[in-house]
């Protein structure tokens, strides 16, 4: 009579069924021998465990096995369920069973340092270390966090082209392609012009999908593809989206310390300044920051943007992410509504984070006056016919409305402790990158 396999089971179950028999199916991690009893660390994306062969228990083919496995050889376990503190993940299995499935050819990722180059080319294989696992359910934490907010606050989810007829955060960092010879099209840079458009219709939306920029830099901030989460409001102004913004970041926050703190310790992130994550947070406008700025040695002309070395100096002075308001409105886009009490600067917010990320939040009122948005669009010398449909929003009904973004690998990377935002989504795309 053919012995029925134990129930399939992941590695995450296992604190359930102590004192079951299981199979796993999973990867080879790493493998030792001593003699009659040998060890098999497997993971399976849940987690990692560790399985012990012992002679005699085990039959002898399934014992013979050990040697030929190689790792990340796939395999299928069967074995009795203990609890034991000093393995990983706290939990054995006494293995009554061992079967390959594939014997993996050298592994090229060696426990030894490599080169990033070598890493980055070999990503596809990367993604299977702790390190890297750990990082992506980070993200996949926060993903979910950030769908859950929005949802909570009866936001309706509007997915936006990834083609678009033109500009919308500037043309020099636009990606081009041929639109079946007949025009050209572009990638989009934001969803937000027509996530405006949804909220005429539907009040309170938000988006959340990829985003291209073809901005020639190779900073550790940034990616010429990346994610954002983007939200606009109906008869929302300024105030309204910093207080919007100051919890969205306090609950993500919030909730990968609830629930993904293994991984931060993985990681080796400190924890303290995250739980430092509180509202209010610190804000400054433009004109204050440059203040603060000159008396630190970074002497910047009023109308100029903030670069790198100055959001990290002004970030650096708090515990927790700061909001700088009314910027000049000649470093910022085309669509932000000037501040009546100030003309020259817009109403709108970058939000710094802690530790020297920078921007992981952009947002603003947007103008919501038909003429003034003209006059803005031959300013930045734009041609109108592409946005006469987004013209039409203030022509029927227009409102004041707000929004902003958030660019989900810098806030990973700050969240992670990540040194390069590259780690913090699974393939970077880069300069000098584009596969795999």
């Amino acid at each position: 009579m053919v012995k029925q396999m134990p129930p399939y089971t992941y590695i995450e179950n296992l604190p359930s069924q102590v004192g079951q028999e299981v199979t796993l199916r999973g990867w080879l991690y790493n493998k030792r021998s001593s003699g009659k009893v040998r060890f098999l660390i497997l993971r399976d994306g849940t987690g990692l465990v560790q399985g012990v062969m012992v002679k005699n228990k085990i039959p002898e083919e399934d014992f013979a096995a050990f040697d030929r496995l190689t790792q990340e050889s796939s395999l299928s376990v069967s074995g009795v369920v203990r609890a034991e503190p000093r393995a990983p993940g706290g939990y054995e299995l006494d293995l009554t069973a061992v079967q390959p499935l594939h014997l993996a050819q050298e592994y090229p990722i060696a426990p030894k340092e490599h080169g990033i180059d070598f890493l980055l080319n070999h990503r596809h294989l990367w993604l299977r270390s702790p390190r890297q696992q750990a990082i992506l359910r980070v993200r996949d934490a926060i993903s979910r966090a950030c769908r859950e907010f929005f949802s909570g606050r009866r936001f309706i989810l509007v997915d936006t082209p990834i083609f678009t007829p033109t500009v919308c955060e500037g043309t020099t960092t636009l990606f081009a392609t041929d639109y079946f010879g007949e025009r050209q099209a572009y990638l989009t840079q934001s969803g937000q012009l027509y996530l405006e458009a949804a909220a005429m219709a539907l009040g309170k939306v938000y988006c959340f999908g990829p985003t291209f920029r073809a901005e020639k830099s190779k900073t550790r901030r940034h990616l010429t593809e990346f994610w954002m989460l983007e939200t606009e409001i109906a008869f929302a102004e300024l105030p309204d989206i910093l207080e919007l913004a100051e919890a969205l970041i306090c609950h993500l926050v919030g909730q990968v310390l609830a629930h993904r703190r293994t991984e931060l310790t993985l990681l080796e992130r400190p924890l303290a300044p995250l739980e430092a994550i509180q509202p209010p947070f610190p804000r400054l406008t433009y004109s204050e920051a440059l203040e603060r700025l000159a008396a630190g040695g970074h002497e910047l002309a009023w109308g100029d943007d903030l670069g790198a070395p100055e959001e990290t100096f002004l970030s650096q002075a708090f515990d927790r992410p700061v909001m700088i308001t009314h910027y000049p409105k000649e470093c910022k886009a085309f669509y932000m509504k000037p501040d009546p009490a100030d003309p020259r600067t817009v109403l709108c917010v970058d939000v710094l984070a802690p530790e020297g990320v920078g921007e992981i939040i952009g947002g603003s009122q947007r103008e919501d006056n038909l003429s003034a948005l003209q006059d803005r669009l031959r300013e930045h010398n734009l041609p109108p016919e592409p946005l006469e449909w987004y013209l039409d929003l203030r022509r029927y009904g227009s409102v004041p409305h707000s929004g902003f973004g958030l660019g989900l690998e810098r806030l990973v990377a700050w969240i992670c402790g990540l040194h390069h935002v590259r780690e913090a989504i699974p393939f970077p795309r880069l300069m000098d990158r584009l596969t795999p």
